[in-house]
């Protein structure tokens, strides 16, 4: 019985393996193999040029902005959907939820439709000079909603396990709610916060779909790297393109492999 079971957890380990290494894995060797191809100097310029230095810049911008605004939303969700019950709890979850189903070109439609030029709000913002759509707002407004969800439902599995018996205790004690939160409900649920962290950085950067409606696509100005790797590639500039995804794909890989690394130290303590 063991050895046709031994056989058997092989030849799934290794199907499994081959899967990752042909789906995951050689996509990114063929873009960095692509990208150095007429080798680093060319690649190097190419990530000088200005418009590629604004798209990287307009991206670790709105990147930034993004993820310490859900950070802060989504510990302030994760409180309340755990720490209190309440009437209507279930449909606030749901809505927490609904970036994730939502398709993100669907949120860069609403968008527009309430703050482009033709759009609800679109003449009161043009009679005060204010741009929302086709420019950083935008992005930053559509990066926000695609993003929100992973702070707060990495928290709350860690939240709903703690209870509510420590916090209780301490506003017995006079602490106020900041003090509660930072001394008694976060330093338990540290690497679950700095794991939802390091998800909305990613996503934020890898971002295309809902930015792309409201970005406009002007290059050096509303072009974040994404965008910018489709115009490279639309405009035949195979090798600034594949550089640019290259250097996504790094800084995606580097916050994956940071994550997984936490997580490893997170289950070590733990233990």
């Amino acid at each position: 019985m063991g050895g046709p079971s031994r056989r058997g957890n092989a030849v799934l380990v290794a199907a499994t393996y081959l899967t990752v290494l042909a789906v995951l894995v050689l996509p990114v060797l063929l873009v960095m193999v692509e990208a150095l191809r007429t080798g680093i100097a060319a690649a190097w310029r190419s990530l000088l040029d200005p418009d590629a230095l604004s798209a990287i810049r307009l991206t670790l911008l709105v990147t930034l902005v993004a993820t310490l605004v859900n950070t802060a939303g989504g510990i302030m969700a994760a409180w309340l959907v755990t720490k209190y019950r309440f009437r209507g709890r279930g449909v606030l979850v749901a809505l927490i939820e609904l970036p994730i189903s939502v398709s993100p070109v669907i949120a860069g439609l609403v968008w527009l439709l309430l703050f482009g030029r033709q759009g609800w709000w679109g003449g009161w913002l043009d009679q005060h000079d204010i741009q929302i759509a086709f420019a950083t707002p935008g992005i930053l407004l559509a990066t926000l909603f695609v993003t929100f969800p992973y702070v707060a439902r990495t928290l709350m599995p860690f939240m709903e396990q703690q209870g509510r018996e420590a916090e209780e205790a301490a506003f017995l004690l006079g602490a106020g709610f900041w003090r509660t939160l930072w001394r008694v409900t976060l330093p338990d649920a540290r690497w679950a916060l700095l794991s939802g962290i390091l998800l909305t950085t990613a996503r934020g950067i890898g971002e295309f779909g809902a930015v792309s409606v409201v970005s406009g696509h002007i290059p050096g100005l509303t072009e974040t790297m994404p965008l910018h790797i489709e115009t490279l590639y639309n405009g035949y500039q195979t090798v600034a393109a594949f550089t640019m995804a290259a250097l996504l794909a790094l800084i995606a890989m580097a916050t994956v492999l940071l994550r997984s690394f936490l997580e490893h130290d997170f289950r070590k303590a733990s233990s």
